[in-house]
């Protein structure tokens, strides 16, 4: 990665380590974007093949979706806490549909459920639409105004404070009080992303983790320096993590064929409608997602092994990592430099890429003590190595360890 423009910004200081989330696909999984080839229903037991797949290997979480088109992500959530063991959710709550109090009690009971393995990601929408049809009609500032009263409630509430009282623009509380706390002290962490002035604000006064959308390393470096200039005039700092899809292969040839693979079904009518959908959209994010394809599927590769084909049809997160095991865990060590520690990834279908970017790339990743398969090196029959003819064992395959 050039550096030219790291001298010109205040950034946090580069990464040494950083924990690996996966993704559970509650709004569905296939093989091919855009079409119902090879497509996968929505099941508890596709679901739960993920994410035991995600705790065994290692991970340090997994990303619930949340919207119209997904299952609800914390009902999901609580159905995966019994299957999994040391696995992490990262659950959505947003300010608009819910109040906070009831919230604050969501999360304090599936934090106790989980003995402390709940994250919250906040999420202030982005499709007025959407937002109209479940009932909430503030504009794009108006939403971020509510989320920060919403976080002032609600982490009042789940820090034990016994009396809450507040009255805002939009949300007040009167007496309020959670009577049974969460594992975590003070309360889960909480995760947001926002691209506009208003989503730096809010994150600025309330968040722990700050989240971007995966642009070339340079806007990624931007936005960063931005949101930690914001965070520091409220006196505050917070880590900040990337959301991206991943298309590893053991051959970079591989892995570009299983990108255009991936959206060989997709044609110019899915790319207009998805296009038109998104362009009703608010969110700050969502059209830079979208400036960097423009619709057209010619020019997708907008940084070295980055690849914006994934957002000609889906919203949010539309870039993906493409390359060899050692290409992507350099390009991620790229963003590492610019302060992140923690990576949101998914890849299609979701259950096969979380296996195969566990095998390749985490042992090229100095991975936190919280993320890694800490089972030391496999020895029967598994994703990690077979023995040979029942007598040797294959020492030329390493498995997934913490370091």
């Amino acid at each position: 990665m050039t550096t030219d423009f790291r001298s010109d910004l205040d950034l946090p200081p580069p990464a040494t380590e950083t924990d690996v989330l996966w993704f559970l696909p509650t709004h569905g999984d296939g093989r091919y974007l855009g079409s119902d080839i090879g497509a996968r229903h929505v099941t508890l037991g596709y679901l739960s093949q993920v994410a035991r797949a995600a705790d065994e290997l290692g991970y340090y979480g997994v990303l619930l979706p949340t919207g119209r088109s997904c299952e609800d992500s914390w009902v999901i959530a609580s159905a995966m806490v019994p299957l999994t063991q040391r696995l992490r959710f990262l659950v959505a709550v947003r300010p608009g549909l819910t109040e906070p109090a009831f919230a604050a009690r969501m999360a304090a009971t599936l934090d106790r459920l989980s003995n402390g393995r709940l994250l919250i990601n906040v999420v202030a929408g982005g499709d007025p639409l959407e937002l109209k049809g479940d009932g909430c009609f503030w504009n794009h500032d108006e939403r971020y105004e509510a989320t920060g009263e919403f976080l002032t409630i609600w982490r009042r509430l789940l820090s034990g404070e016994a009396d809450v009282t507040f009255k805002g623009k939009h949300l007040a509380i009167e007496g309020g009080k959670l009577l049974y706390p969460p594992v975590q002290s003070p309360y889960p962490p909480l995760y947001f992303g926002g691209s506009s002035e208003a989503g730096h604000k809010a994150a600025a006064e309330h968040i722990d983790v700050y989240l971007t959308w995966g642009e070339p390393p340079e806007a990624v470096a931007r936005k960063i320096a931005n949101a930690k200039a914001v965070a520091a005039a409220h006196g505050r700092t917070f880590s900040f993590g990337i959301r991206l899809h991943v298309i590893v292969r053991e051959t970079s040839a591989e892995a570009w064929k299983a990108a255009e693979d991936l959206i060989s079904h997709v044609d110019e009518e899915a790319i207009a409608t998805a296009q038109k959908a998104f362009s009703r959209f608010d969110s700050v994010g969502q059209r830079r997602m979208a400036e960097l394809h423009g619709g057209r599927r010619d020019k997708l590769e907008v940084s070295p092994n980055l690849w914006a084909g994934v957002g000609l049809v889906r919203g949010g997160a539309g870039t993906a990592l493409v390359g060899n095991p050692d290409e992507v865990a350099e390009r991620m060590k790229d963003y590492m430099a610019l302060g992140i520690d923690r990576f949101i990834l998914s890849g299609y279908p979701h259950l096969e890429e979380c296996y195969r970017f566990a095998e390749l790339v985490f042992p090229k990743l100095p991975l936190k003590r919280t993320t890694g398969n800490d089972l030391g090196p496999a020895r029967n029959a598994g994703p990690f190595g077979e023995v040979i003819a029942n007598v040797v064992a294959p020492s030329h395959r390493k498995a997934v360890s913490a370091g």
